[in-house]
């Protein structure tokens, strides 16, 4: 193991403490500021890294056009965090103490943003940009991504409504995400007059899906919420269309975005819904410019547009806001001034409040590869309650 890797918590404090007085320095006169990148290149969540690395390096491109971070230049740095969370922070520590990021914006899993969290302390900020339960208020940590009062709150009434959806099945990976989510879920789904046929958990490697599938259709759901992973995702979705269900029980996946849904494959996808707040179609002013542009950038092979992808490219653009906003990167004036700091990106006009971003949420269905609105919810809250 090297000496980065064996280093004494004391050591390792003093060193990120070193760290931080750097980062409350003013960037302005500075040539460059090193931005750290958190995604997955591979595990469950591998198939999204492809799309967050092109993300991440448009939006430093596009923050470096209108004159960087507080006239500083943003460079990004990646680390691979499709990881265990020890050593995923071990990773993230690397770019702190080794490659001197001033902030961090990371696209995993939640198990890896507590692990992240606990060992910064709030020394530098960290933007956390994907999917997940709601409820983080650690210290410098910021969230722009959805929460379920934003995913769930509003589809689930509505595919009630529309659907006839009042009998729901929970199946999910075994981790903090879809645990948080479903306890929520449950009080949505009461609330619209629903009931829960079953709740289960799998592991991350799980790929035989037969069991659960056959207690769903011996319990009569009528609506499955899926927050199951990446693989896993696909592997269950596909043998779920195998069994026929997608001919008579409708499906939500608040974590199933273009790529999940190229795996799952056209031929499975019928009665198949997604809650984000974004798809790479919208047929906005905004996304079709950031579409062309994109395109151009990487060319016709580029990775495919989706929500988790895009939220790198949001989280760089949420940093650069509250850059100019603080007029430092020190978590302390990143914090007095996150409230009510707001930026423009491809999914409109979002606003921070209590340290989550309030914003559009789309409920879309798959038509065939593809996903179609099926209706918009504006401007909805986190439901967070961080100070």
């Amino acid at each position: 193991m090297s000496e980065k890797t064996t280093m004494t918590r004391r050591g390792f404090m003093a060193a990120l403490g070193a760290g931080a007085a750097a980062a409350a320095l003013p960037v302005r006169g500075e040539d460059a500021v090193k931005i750290g990148a958190l995604i997955p290149m591979s595990g469950p969540a591998g198939l999204f890294g492809p799309s967050c690395r092109s993300m991440g390096e448009l939006a430093a491109e596009d923050i470096n056009a209108r004159g960087g971070n507080n006239g500083a230049r943003a460079e990004v740095v990646f680390a691979e965090v499709g990881l265990p969370p020890a050593e995923a922070t071990q990773a993230a520590m690397r770019l702190v103490l080794s490659d001197g990021v001033r902030a961090l914006v990371g696209m995993h899993d939640s198990a890896v943003r507590n692990a992240v969290a606990g060992a910064l302390g709030g020394r530098i900020p960290y933007i956390y940009t994907p999917t997940y339960e709601g409820g983080e208020c650690s210290r410098g940590v910021f969230v722009l991504g959805e929460t379920p009062s934003q995913q769930l709150a509003p589809a689930i009434p509505w595919l009630a409504e529309n659907r006839g959806a009042k009998a729901w099945h929970l199946i999910g990976n075994d981790y903090v995400w879809p645990r948080n989510s479903n306890a929520a879920a449950k009080r949505f789904i009461a609330a619209a007059g629903g009931r829960v046929t079953g709740e289960e958990y799998l592991p991350f490697e799980a790929d035989n899906f037969d069991a659960g599938i056959a207690r769903i259709r011996e319990a009569g759901a009528e609506c499955v919420l899926i927050t199951l992973v990446g693989a896993a995702s696909v592997g269950f979705n596909r043998a779920f269309a195998n069994f026929g269900l997608d001919k008579t029980t409708l499906r939500l996946g608040p974590l199933i975005e273009e790529n999940t849904l190229a795996g799952i494959g056209a031929e499975n996808s019928a009665g198949l819904f997604s809650s984000a707040g974004y798809f790479g179609n919208l047929e906005t002013a905004q996304n079709r410019a950031f579409r062309a542009r994109y395109f151009k950038r990487v060319g016709a092979e580029a990775p495919v547009l989706n929500a988790l992808g895009e939220s790198v490219y949001e989280g760089m653009l949420l940093l650069e806001a509250l850059a100019k906003k603080a007029g430092s990167l020190e978590t302390g004036a990143f914090e007095r001034a996150a409230e009510g700091a707001r930026y423009a990106g491809p999914r409109g006009e979002a606003v921070m409040s209590r340290r989550h971003v309030s914003r559009d949420i789309y409920l879309a269905e798959a038509r065939g590869a593809e996903f179609s609105v099926a209706a918009t919810f504006p401007a909805v809250d986190s439901g967070s309650t961080c100070a």
